[in-house]
């Protein structure tokens, strides 16, 4: 039973009158791992972050070149585990930002990030994120976006991805793919709402009394760029 089956049959119980915990022998948490490197984007990582840490269960690791990272905006974050590891996780979170423009061509960047994608059910990219994965070839035949201000810059890294140039969000099997920055958070939503439902998705967009744009084809900075 998925995690959705999961939460729906526990609906059932509730209104019969049951609790779903008596039937379940353990619950067991979404296990999200965040990429953070110096000069990511703050609110790419920190928006989905926000919208995540409000599910009933999940664990958020945070893993890193070196154990503290600045942002380019400045506040630094401390890393719980460093390149050097491989984890198994529901959801692998790769933010943008202007570090990647160095990280492109990181070695072990890209062969920690071809080990990592192997062990990881989904892989979100927000902005310039998909930048790293274009480059260790991962999205090669995959539909795909980034931020439509780095555009031509990120889909220039790869011509194997079929890049959607007008798209808030991009899901395409294993992949999940948005625009710049604060698309990140309406894309997280969107997984919130695939896994646990949109009632779960809806109950946090109110929670953080944050406007969710839940189209991926309203993407009004693709006229923009």
């Amino acid at each position: 039973m998925n995690r959705r089956e999961f939460m729906l049959a526990g609906g059932a119980l509730l209104a019969a009158g049951l609790s779903p915990t008596l039937f379940a022998d353990t619950h067991v948490p979404l296990k999200v791992l965040a990429l953070v490197f110096d000069d990511y984007e703050t609110l790419d990582l920190h928006g989905p972050i926000e919208m995540l840490g409000h599910l009933p269960s999940v664990e958020i690791t945070l893993i890193g070149p070196k154990t503290i990272v600045r942002s380019y905006q400045g506040p630094r974050v401390v890393a719980d585990r460093l390149l050097d590891d491989v984890v198994e996780c529901d959801l692998l979170l790769i933010p943008g930002g202007m570090g990647t423009r160095k990280l492109v061509d990181d070695t072990r960047l890209l062969t920690w990030l071809t080990r990592q994608v192997q062990v990881s059910k989904k892989v979100f990219s927000v902005c310039t994120g998909a930048a790293l994965l274009a480059k260790a070839d991962l999205l090669n035949g995959v539909s795909a976006t980034t931020n439509k201000m780095a555009y031509a810059w990120v889909t220039g890294l790869n011509d194997k991805v079929i890049w959607q140039p007008s798209a808030r969000w991009v899901d395409d099997g294993r992949f999940l793919t948005s625009s710049g920055v604060s698309a990140g958070t309406d894309a997280a939503l969107f997984y919130i709402a695939q896994q646990f439902g949109e009632a779960q998705a809806r109950k946090i967009e109110v929670l953080t009394e944050y406007q969710w744009n839940s189209d991926a084809d309203k993407d009004p900075y693709a006229v923009i760029s």
